[in-house]
């Protein structure tokens, strides 16, 4: 067995208080109560950094662009309401063929043709207009009336008269028969008995005089 002398040990001198430290400062933290521990699960422990090694800071991460704004949505295109839902005014659809025509020949210069095509058109456009302004609402408000009292009247007036006759009718044929075969049909039967006996007769004068009248 050998025997070390002192001279040749040499003095080390760990701290290891400060891991110590640390470990017992990890073992002793209480863990927080239920209502306040987050859902996702705790993250591990970092292992300590040794002494005297040196930490990189981290780069900055850079800011996110902004989202480029939205685009405005485009109304959709809406289909031209119909004025003449029931075509009670086809007819008056009259276009410019269904009034002016030329022949092949002979024929207008091109200007005067289309000149007048424009003319018509504009004519007729601006005219129904300007006559729609001025006596379009007041038509209108005629017409309205017009047909308020036309539905009032129908309403409360005529259809209570139609269905009261059609109530009171049957009473009125019963006795209208019965007047006309209790009073009439005798009497006319009395008189075409008595009409019936009347005999007519010409003599041969008369037939001479009617001749001679008929050639004259």
């Amino acid at each position: 067995m050998m025997m070390v002398s002192d001279d040749c040990l040499v003095e080390c001198k760990i701290d290891d208080s400060d891991e110590d430290d640390r470990v017992e400062e990890q073992i002793n933290t209480p863990p927080p109560p239920p209502e306040f521990a987050s859902k996702s699960s705790t993250p591990a422990p970092k292992a300590p950094t040794p002494p005297g090694t040196l930490t990189t800071p981290r780069a900055p991460t850079p800011p996110m662009a902004p989202a480029p704004p939205a685009a405005p949505p485009t109304p959709a295109a809406t289909r031209p309401v119909s004025r003449d839902p029931l075509g009670i005014n086809q007819h008056l659809k009259v276009e410019v063929s269904d009034v002016l025509a030329e022949p092949s020949k002979p024929h207008s210069i091109d200007q005067v043709w289309i000149y007048s095509v424009t003319g018509f058109e504009n004519a007729r456009i601006w005219t129904y207009q300007c006559l729609s302004l001025l006596f379009a609402v007041p038509c209108a408000l005629v017409c309205g009336i017009f047909l308020a009292i036309l539905a009032c009247l129908h309403v409360w007036f005529l259809v209570p008269c139609i269905q009261l006759s059609n109530t009171f009718l049957p009473c009125l044929r019963s006795l209208c028969m019965c007047a006309v075969n209790v009073v009439i049909s005798p009497f006319c039967a009395s008189v075409a008995l008595c009409c019936s006996q009347i005999a007519i007769s010409l003599s041969n004068k008369d037939w001479i005089q009617m001749k001679d009248k008929d050639t004259v």
